[in-house]
């Protein structure tokens, strides 16, 4: 039975992926900072006892993630998925940013949250069959794709942890762990507003496919939601 720990499993795609991972038979580790504040969550947990684990995890807390890695050191993890992620104050344009605390804050979650997630569980990883890490990024991190300008916090917080993803690609290449950087897709959530594309279902469905489908040929690779390759 293979096993996936993924972040953010309160509500959207990372619910979503939980859901759709246990009907295809996994084991699955999900972490929110109040799992017992989500009902859809709490439900599921109920519906598979025997595969479902629930976690309190703030991924702000570098303490609470090394605390985590060690109730889980003997486990051995297929999927590592971190899902969690924060937009920040909105309507942030040239002239107005000046929030540098809520700037921080969106890092701290977006871009170092996530080394330190890889950090904690690289021996999890690799110790399991599939060795594949997948971080949630967006397509507006990508500077080649960037024709719109503006986004300042947000864009910024996606690019830097593209670089984070691509220079863990490489250090883990030794260790067999194949990193990669997901699109999900313009969904419909909090974050990506009702005008968005795709459902939450949709999006999840799309992210097990692309890293179902991960081969040594796409290590490093910034993925879009349809399998082709987004521009840095």
């Amino acid at each position: 039975m293979k096993t996936a720990l993924i972040t953010g499993t309160n509500r959207g795609i990372g619910l979503d992926l939980t859901r759709q991972l246990l009907e295809d038979g996994w084991r699955v580790h999900a972490t929110a900072r109040d799992p017992e504040e989500s009902a859809e969550l709490k439900a599921l947990a109920f519906a598979h006892p025997d595969t479902l684990q629930l976690h309190a995890l703030d991924v702000a807390d570098a303490d609470a993630i090394r605390a985590l890695s060690g109730q889980l050191a003997d486990e051995s993890i297929d999927w590592l998925i971190n899902n969690a992620g924060i937009y920040g104050p909105r309507g942030v344009v040239f002239g107005n940013v000046h929030d540098v605390e809520a700037w921080l804050e969106v890092f701290h979650i977006n871009s170092i949250a996530p080394m330190l997630i890889m950090q904690a569980f690289a021996e999890q990883v690799a110790r399991s069959d599939e060795k594949k890490i997948g971080i949630l990024s967006s397509k507006v991190g990508s500077m080649g794709d960037n024709g719109s300008g503006g986004g300042y916090i947000y864009r910024s917080s996606k690019a830097a942890v593209n670089a984070v993803i691509k220079s863990a690609s490489i250090d883990l290449e030794p260790r067999g762990i194949n990193v990669v950087a997901l699109h999900p897709g313009w969904v419909l959530t909090d974050m990506g507003g009702p005008n968005a594309e795709i459902t939450t279902a949709q999006s999840a469905e799309g992210l097990r496919r692309n890293m179902a489908g991960l081969s040594e040929a796409d290590r490093g690779r910034f993925i879009d939601i349809d399998g082709t390759t987004i521009p840095w």
